[in-house]
């Protein structure tokens, strides 16, 4: 499905103005916002997009604010991984699946997932964490300087 044109000057907007202020926070732990951290499925670099992810046992509940064309999303899709910085900490995610819109409004909490419905948001991801063993990188490392 093609992304019309004023959706992508929105997105285009919003990467060059809003997400520099996301990012800095997201890298830092502060605020609502994650980062998650993806290979460009044509390019092979490296781009971190922020988000506002919600935490569950099996790894982080995503909505798609601007729906499935948004690159972060197709990037994960391409490479079933990717790495997410929450809170300041680094999780490896390898797998990505659609879930129900009860059970993606309910991992966010009450607060968040009455503005999600306000909103008529209804498209969730489950970004699934890796299960490594225990005193791996995954889940427990420190974020990068760099990051």
């Amino acid at each position: 499905m093609a992304m019309g044109w004023f959706k992508r000057e929105w997105l285009t907007f919003i990467q060059h103005t809003l997400n520099r202020l996301t990012l800095w926070m997201a890298r830092h732990g502060a605020g609502p916002f994650a980062l998650i951290r993806t290979t460009g499925r044509k390019s092979g670099r490296t781009y971190e997009t922020p988000l506002v992810l919600a935490r569950v046992p099996e790894g982080f509940v995503a909505e798609l604010t601007y729906g499935p064309e948004v690159n972060w999303y197709r990037n994960v899709v391409a490479a079933n991984r990717a790495t997410v910085v929450w809170k300041g900490r680094e999780f490896e995610v390898v797998g990505i699946e659609p879930i129900e819109t009860s059970a993606g409004l309910r991992a966010f909490g009450p607060a968040r997932s009455w503005l999600l419905k306000l909103l008529r948001r209804r498209e969730f991801r489950l970004l699934r964490e890796s299960t490594s063993e225990p005193g791996s990188r995954t889940g427990g490392g420190e974020a990068s300087a760099s990051s």
